[in-house]
């Protein structure tokens, strides 16, 4: 069945469709300075792996370093929204911990 007629079936989802590649992931244009796309190229065939897979990798591993950041945030809010004020007994328990910890 040609992509046209897969198209045209009610009962499937665009986004789910093969585009002329092996993986149902997005599709997505975006623009890339000539000297890393060179750079990526040469890295993809040196690795025998795709482009995409190759850019898949890469944007994961960036997204896994930002994490914290995240994490970071949602405390924040958290204590924006409760406040960040300690009774006395709490205070004394933290400076209990911190001492027992290796620095």
């Amino acid at each position: 069945m040609s992509f046209a007629a897969r198209f045209t079936v009610a009962h499937l989802r665009v986004d789910s469709l093969p585009l002329g590649g092996n993986t149902t992931g997005m599709k997505v244009a975006v623009s890339i300075p000539d000297e890393i796309f060179a750079e990526t190229e040469y890295l993809a065939k040196r690795l025998k792996s795709s482009r995409s897979e190759l850019y898949s990798r890469a944007l994961g591993e960036f997204l896994r370093r930002h994490a914290p950041d995240r994490v970071t945030e949602a405390m924040d809010e958290v204590i924006a929204a409760v406040g960040d004020a300690t009774d006395a007994f709490s205070r004394r328990a933290a400076r209990q911990v911190l001492r027992k910890v290796e620095w």
